[in-house]
């Protein structure tokens, strides 16, 4: 190695480091090496408080989802269990607007098309009243149809509001994680958002 190159570290010795210096339990989110960024070391980190699912449902009959609102991620288990997933998220600007308890994916959609609601459109009288599938979609590339009227699970045109208070109501990932999730769930897959 060259005085000038920067040292690059692996997955584990960032991980034992960060475990080392007392940092809030970091979960390494994406670490994927491309062609394009071979020898470097991608990553998102968010600290939270680890969640078992057993704590949130009696079983992973098709699935759970557990969207913690006040730490902006969403978890994923996986029917047989073998899979856990964590994404960050964008949770919706105020309490009133923020729906908390059980509820269960109704419907799937690639290329979602999107209305504003009634009272987005009171909010924000500029907005359009439809947008097609496509970049300027605020659903982004899928969205996961919650039996609530209105509320989704969905990507998003604007990746600055992930990890932040900046919804009317859903719960927003980036574009590749709800696309992921997307592959994960089905139909009847339980969400709970506390």
């Amino acid at each position: 190695m060259k005085k000038t190159d920067k040292p690059i570290l692996s997955r584990r010795q960032f991980a034992a480091g960060a475990t080392a210096l007392g940092l809030a339990a970091p979960t390494i989110l994406r670490a994927e090496d491309t062609p394009e960024t071979a020898g470097t070391v991608d990553i998102r980190i968010n600290s939270y408080v680890a969640h078992d699912w057993k704590g949130y449902f009696s079983n992973l009959r098709k699935g759970a989802i557990l969207v913690d609102t006040k730490a902006r991620y969403l978890n994923f288990w996986s029917e047989d269990g073998k899979t856990h997933k964590i994404y960050p998220t964008s949770v919706p600007l105020t309490k009133e607007m923020t729906r908390l308890g059980r509820t269960t994916i109704v419907r799937k959609r690639v290329g979602p098309d999107w209305r504003p609601t009634p009272s987005m459109k009171i909010r924000n009288p500029e907005y359009p009243d439809y947008i097609g599938p496509g970049p300027e979609n605020p659903l982004g590339t899928h969205a996961l149809y919650l039996s609530w009227q209105y509320y989704r699970i969905h990507g998003t045109n604007d990746t600055r509001k992930i990890g932040r208070q900046s919804s009317n109501g859903c719960i927003g990932l980036y574009n590749e994680d709800i696309a992921e999730l997307f592959d994960l769930t089905k139909v009847g897959t339980q969400v709970l958002l506390i």
